[in-house]
Parts: structure tokens; sequence; C-alpha cells
């Protein structure tokens, strides 16, 4: 019976890998490497040749726009510059979503350029554009695996550890909405760390600013009163001086024998008199009589004020003391007019009220804060919950390949433990713990497993390698895959199985693989053979696409020799067809 989702994931995954793939390495100028260039097929690429006809050469040329460190002194002539550019086919979600974030041409083919000047200045390049060597090296790692013989830093991290079993449990899109959540929980946990820290040095002062405050409310001191009472004081102070002197000014205007007031009519009548003989005379009328009208209503202000003009001493004692809690005031807030004293007593009311919508604000973040919480920690229990369930096939799956690599005692687990903490990726601590020689038939409780990265030798750690990623591959689209040579120390029907895996790892991905051993190179798809050759005088590195028949003089050679015997082409051809 068919798997509806299963033929979906591989009709996926058949369209991605042909869409994921290294189509042409062009080098010039590298080492023995004038210039050369390959193009690669799409599924299982092998490359072999005679140890130091330059197999290392080329890859230490790739390395270059993987992001690797130049060294200026592999160029072969001085006075030219060497590039190294590789051309990709790709239409891969996270290589479009970093093209876009760094702003460069995002086109399904993308050219990947190194260039070594001869001033060793070293430069690179992306669809033309320059951009560092730390972008180079992230793009990169989006296109290209690649793993080389004693390589075991990948294999060793913890990360990738977690992510292989993350990979066999399909948790990307769990991994994907938990860490949305998990990070709106982060962000809102630090926000909270910030309030309350904002809150504790706050709630010190609250009660200080309380009593400030209250002291000023308890005031109540109006707009500009203090400066109103001084005046107040003044005024009462000298009230009788001050009386005496409008009734003098009174008196004057309005009572004395010749009032100013009066004086001013009787000026006015005569000035009339003399109008019908001046033209003139009757604007000046106008004004004498607007001047005497003016004193007369002066006059009655006068008497109005004078009569609200008193002394009284009981209130000049209250006026003094509102003054001397006020001075008190002004004194303590070091401050010199009612407007400060008001501003201060505005600026402890919202700081007050900051304390108060804190504690509210707080209660409120930390609500959603341990809604967020639940949620993160439930997803996080049903990504742990998909781990589990691979721990058990992942080993015996990773076993039976090492039992067909030539590795029949080798044991690998994977602990899976719970923490207490959330993280970004849940809240598992995800290890592989290996043994190289279990005996046969020992118990499974009475295997002793140490953690990989401290007992798999670089070979053990190659071939283990290659068994992890050919499951990983079955259910995630890998990128270009290379292998270096790290089938060194096998051969016969391990390097056989070996060359099985590869074989089937190409189906879905482009794989890329050096070696020397024939039962590998039988499996190509497409098998370049690396050698050296005499041009213009100078030993220079090439490499060439083989045909079928020099398929089968190639791996012939590799199994007997310089001169191989009918037997071994005979035992090539096999290997080839089967």
């Amino acid at each position: 019976m068919k798997n509806p989702v299963a033929e979906f994931r591989q009709k996926r995954i058949d369209v991605i890998c042909r869409y994921k793939m290294l189509q042409q390495l062009h080098i010039q100028n590298y080492a023995i490497i004038d210039s050369l260039d390959i193009d690669f097929s799409s599924h299982l690429n092998i490359i072999t040749g005679e140890t130091g006809a330059g197999k290392s050469i080329l890859m230490g040329a790739l390395n270059l726009i993987l992001g690797e460190r130049a060294d200026t002194t592999l160029l072969a002539n001085k006075e030219k510059k060497c590039f190294v550019e590789g051309t990709f086919k790709t239409n891969h979600k996270a290589v479009k979503e970093f093209l876009k974030n760094n702003e460069l041409d995002a086109d399904e083919e993308l050219v990947i350029r190194r260039e070594i000047a001869v001033n060793s200045k070293s430069r690179a390049f992306i669809n033309d554009t320059p951009v560092t060597i730390t972008q180079l090296k992230q793009l990169a790692s989006l296109l290209v695996d690649l793993h080389q013989q004693f390589d075991t830093r990948e294999l060793g991290d913890l990360d990738f550890q977690r992510e292989v079993i993350d990979a066999l449990a399909l948790n990307g899109k769990d991994l994907e909405q938990y860490q949305n959540v998990f990070k709106g929980y982060r962000q809102l946990s630090k926000e909270l760390d910030l309030l309350k820290a904002e809150q504790e040095s706050a709630t010190r002062e609250f009660d200080y600013n309380s009593f400030l405050y209250e002291e000023l409310d308890k005031a109540n001191l109006l707009e500009n009163e203090l400066e109103n009472i001084e005046s107040e004081i003044k005024l009462i102070s000298n009230a009788e001086n001050i009386k005496a002197t409008f009734s003098e000014i009174y008196f004057e205007l309005e009572e004395s024998e010749k009032p100013l007031v009066q004086e001013l009519k009787m000026i006015t009548n005569k000035l009339q008199s003399l109008e019908k003989f001046h033209p003139g005379v009757q604007a000046l009328t106008s004004r004498i009589n607007a001047v005497q009208i003016e004193m007369k209503d002066i006059a009655s202000e006068i008497e109005l004020i004078n009569h609200g003009i008193f002394y009284d001493a009981e209130k000049i004692n209250l006026l003094n003391d509102r003054m001397a809690e006020g001075y008190r005031l002004l004194k303590k807030h070091g401050v010199s007019t009612t407007a400060q004293l008001l501003d201060i007593k505005y600026q402890l009311a919202a700081a007050l009220e900051k304390v108060n919508n804190l504690t509210g604000t707080i209660s409120v973040k930390e609500k959603l804060s341990q809604e967020l919480y639940k949620q993160a920690l439930a997803k996080a229990q049903q990504i742990s919950a998909g781990r589990q369930k691979q721990v058990k096939p992942f080993g015996e799956k990773v076993n039976t390949l090492l039992k067909q690599v030539g590795m029949p005692n080798a044991r690998i687990k994977v602990s899976v433990e719970t923490t207490d903490d959330l993280n970004l990726f849940g809240n598992n601590f995800i290890e592989f713990l290996f043994n190289a020689n279990v005996p046969a038939g020992t118990p499974a409780e009475a295997h002793h497993f140490e953690p990989l990265r401290k007992v798999a030798s670089g070979g053990e750690l190659s071939r283990l390698m290659l068994s992890i990623k050919s499951l990983v591959a079955k259910s995630v689209q890998l990128p270009t895959l290379i292998f270096d040579e790290i089938d060194s120390g096998i051969s016969g029907e391990a390097a056989r199985q070996v060359g099985i895996i590869m074989k089937e790892l190409s189906k879905d991905h482009q794989v890329i693989s050096i070696t020397h051993q024939p039962q590998i190179a039988a499996k190509a798809e497409t098998h370049f053979f690396v050698y050296k050759e005499i041009r213009n005088d100078k030993i220079i590195t090439a490499i060439r696409k083989l045909d079928s028949d020099e398929r089968i003089t190639t791996i012939a050679v590799m199994l007997s020799g310089e001169k191989p015997t009918a037997a071994a082409f005979e035992n090539a051809r096999e290997l080839i067809r089967n």
C-alpha cells in the first residue's frame, strides 16, 4: 500500500534536489593548476587519480569559495591573480532568504567567486557583488557540506546531533512554531526583568516621595500664592501711611479750597467761550475736558481703594504663618517660587503614579509570560516526544549501517535528557554515545558508552558520518555533499557497502566523492580522473571526465596496478554492472 505522505515528501525532495547543486567549478592559477573546468552531474560524482596528482589541491581550491583562509603562497604564477569560481543552481528557501537579507541578486543560478590578487589581497563575490568572508562562509554552508578525512568537528557537535534527531523526527514545523512562542516568552521575560528593576528602584523612593507629595498637597498652594502673600503683608503692614497718602491725594483732587477737578472744570468753561474766535480752541477744550473727567475718575478709585485698606494684626499673623510655611518648603526643595514648588508636586505625583502603573503593567505581563511559557512547554514536550521515538530506530539503523561499512562491533546510542529550563530548541539535552568495540553477544545492559566526541577515531567518525547523513537525507534535503577520502582504511566488502550507501544517497542529493577505492568508484554516475601532465615545460594538474571504456580501465588499474590483468578488467566490468 502506498504511503501518500512519503510519496509527497519524495516528490518534494526530487524537485529540490534538481535545484540545489554545484554545476560547475572553475579554477585558475592555483598551486599546480593552470586552468581547469569541471562540470558536475546532479547525482554521484566520483573523483579518482594517483597519489600526488592534485586531488587535495582540488579540494584546497574548493575551500576558497567555501570561505576558508587564502594561502597566497599557492599562486602558481606570481604575476597573475588566482581565482576560483563555483556556479550553483539553487531554488532553496534558506538561500533565497540569505540573498534577500544581504541585498544580493536572487537568481536561480548563483555564482560564487574568490580572487587572490598578485599583491596577496583576497576578495570574495556573490553574483559579482563584493561580500565579506563571513558572508561567503554563511552562504557556502547552505550550498555545500564538505566532509574530509579526520574532519570530526561537526559530528561531535551537540547542535549537529540534535539537528539529526530533529530531522528524523520531522520536527521542522514544530520547532519553528515553538521558537516563535519561546522568543516571545524570552523577550517578555527581558521586559519584565527591566520593569521589575525599575519598580524596585522606584519603590525604594516611594515612601519618601509619598511624604514629600503629601506635605505639598497638604500645603495646597495656589498659583503665585507666596508672591501674592508677600505683597499683601507689605500692604497691610504699611496701611496707615498708605491711607494717609491716599487721603491727601483725594483731598487735593476733590476737597481742597481749589480742588484740581474743579479747577479743570473752570478752565474748560473759559476755553469754551473762546471757541468762536479761533478754530483750534475746540480741540483744546475737548482735551482739557477729557483730563478733567479722568481726574474725577481717579479720585473716585483712590477713595474706593482707601476705604478697603486697613490694618489687621490678626490677618498679618495668619499671612506670616502661611508665608513661613511657604518659605520652609521653598528652602527644603531648593527653589525660589511657588510655580517651582507646584512643578515639584506634579513631578512627585507622576513618580508615584508610575509606581502604581508599573505594578499593573508587571501583573499583566506576568500573566502573559506564564501563558507563553505554558504554550512553549507544551510544544517542547511534543517535540521531545518526537525525539524520543527516534532514539531506538536511529540507533538500530546506524548500527546496521556500521556493520555494512566494516565496523561490526561498533555501537551508537542516543541520550535524550529532559532539562528543567527551556532553551531555543526545547527542553532536551541530546548527545550521541559510542562504543567502537562491543564484543559479539554482549548484552545491551553491559555495553559501556562514552560521548562520541571523546572516543571515536577519525576513520570511525568518517564512516559514522556517512551512515548518519544517509539516514538524515531521507527526511530532509541536504546541501551538495562532498566526501574527501573518508573511505581511507577500508577495502573490499566494506568499501563496496560505502559505495552502495553513497549511490543511494545520490538518488536525491548531489554527491561528490574523492576516493581510492575501486568499489566506490564503480558506483559513479560521472567519473572524473585527476592527473598530471607537462604543458609548456610545466607540470600541471588536469582533470577529465571518463567515458565507459576509460572507467573500466581506471577501475582495473585501481584493482591491480599500472598493468591490469584480464581478470582485473573483467572484475572492473562486474563492479560497474553491479
